[in-house]
């Protein structure tokens, strides 16, 4: 395997590269054969995948003997690159507090796991902080190398705070909030708070009108309150099921408000850890791949290993995969990749695969507003996809047009 992750394990075998069958090759078209296709009308064996520069090109449109670098991919799935919608970082690298190669260096660590569109997520900090960091991440963005900023606190319930420092939480005043999301200069995507905090129903509101996602999430609301908060326009449940009341039959709180609303885009975390594979299965049959979004929520020992870290002001150590914080044992993000929650999601799960797709690129991609861009293998979209094995196992990265993790490499 090819790949800028030194922890990412090596690919099997694959085919080497074949001249067209006019034995010409050319350097700027890529034709991909011999594998199952994921395209939005559902799975076709053994379809052509042809990549021109940096977009995917009509089959139909190129002739079978067009000059072309051939790869054949026999046994294999091709699937859209994935989308993450809620990161922290990852390589050893966090996005709340990274310089700016360190936070390439999580980047790149992610997108050698099949993630080929990346939201960067800031933790609770100091609001200057934030700011300075929201303008940090912003010019990333504007590079494409991101597609945005999420900010998960510090507009979130004491009571729910999770891995969150309490010291530094807020009540989510509309003015705070709005200072955020201008420091990050038009790239801010979401930003997750507790909507029953004071200013918080005023809140979501305003990012509505800002043209910016407001996610419920780190929450002890109130099935009425969560219900008040969608009226108002939040769109995104943060972790379901994670940081917020469970659900109650007298009580059924956030999580059936949230399940229940054909307007909400639900975020899963397929770690193991999180979730039980039975609430996996359950929001996936309430919600369906269509308001299913599978997330990271990693943080920097992602692709990287365990160890002590820091998530903002707090200590954090990884053990066997798994991040808590030092003081308490409480869950303190993840070391996800997506291509691991994908293989999950299959085969532990036993989740239908373009379901899985779904989840992975289309959702995501469409609730970002990419969706004309990324999200699908569709003529005129950047060639984004990831290459998987037999097992679902990853084999291929191309990020527009470009191996990442080059499937001919053994």
């Amino acid at each position: 395997m090819t790949s800028t992750d030194p922890g990412a394990p090596e690919a099997p075998h694959s085919p080497a590269v074949l001249p067209s069958p006019g034995g010409r090759a050319d350097a700027s078209r890529t034709v991909l054969t011999g594998a199952r296709v994921v395209l939005p009308g559902g799975t076709v064996p053994g379809a052509r995948v042809v990549v021109e520069g940096d977009r995917l090109a009509d089959p139909a449109a190129v002739p079978a003997d067009a000059p072309a670098t051939v790869v054949d991919l026999p046994g294999c799935w091709i699937v859209p690159g994935f989308v993450d919608l809620h990161n922290h970082g990852g390589g050893g690298a966090s996005f709340s507090s990274g310089t700016v190669e360190e936070i390439l260096r999580g980047v790149r660590t992610h997108r050698a796991h099949g993630t080929t569109t990346l939201v960067a997520s800031t933790v609770t900090g100091d609001l200057d902080g934030l700011a300075v960091r929201a303008g940090m991440l912003s010019e990333l963005a504007e590079d494409g190398e991101i597609a945005g900023v999420h900010f998960e606190g510090p507009f979130i319930s004491p009571c729910r705070k999770g891995a969150h420092s309490e010291a530094l939480l807020r009540h989510p005043d509309p003015a705070e909030v709005r200072k955020l999301v201008e420091a990050a200069r038009g790239q801010a995507r979401m930003v997750t708070l507790a909507a029953e905090l004071p200013g918080g129903v005023d809140s979501v509101r305003m990012l509505g009108e800002m043209g910016v996602i407001a996610a419920i999430g780190h929450t002890d609301a109130t099935y009425e309150q969560t219900v008040e908060a969608i009226e108002a326009g939040a769109r995104v449940a943060t972790h379901l099921f994670n940081a917020m009341p469970p659900l109650g039959h007298r009580a059924p709180g956030p999580v059936t408000a949230l399940l229940e609303d054909e307007r909400v885009t639900v975020e899963l975390i397929d770690d193991g850890v999180h979730l039980h594979p039975g609430a996996l299965r359950l929001a996936f049959r309430h919600a369906g791949g269509g308001r299913v979004a599978l997330i990271t929520d990693a943080m920097d020992a992602a692709g990287f290993g365990d160890g002590r870290y820091l998530l903002g002001p707090l200590e954090v150590d990884v053990v066997d995969g798994v991040a808590r914080l030092a003081g308490d044992g409480t869950i303190a993000g993840s070391t996800l990749t997506l291509d691991r929650a994908f293989h999950r999601a299959v085969t532990v799960d036993g989740l239908p695969v373009e379901e899985v797709v779904a989840a992975i690129s289309a959702t995501p991609a469409r609730l970002l507003g990419l969706d004309g861009r990324i999200g699908s293998l569709e003529p005129g979209k950047d060639a984004d996809l990831v290459v998987l094995d037999g097992e679902f196992a990853l084999r291929g990265v191309m990020r527009k047009g470009a191996w990442v993790v080059d499937p001919r490499q053994d």
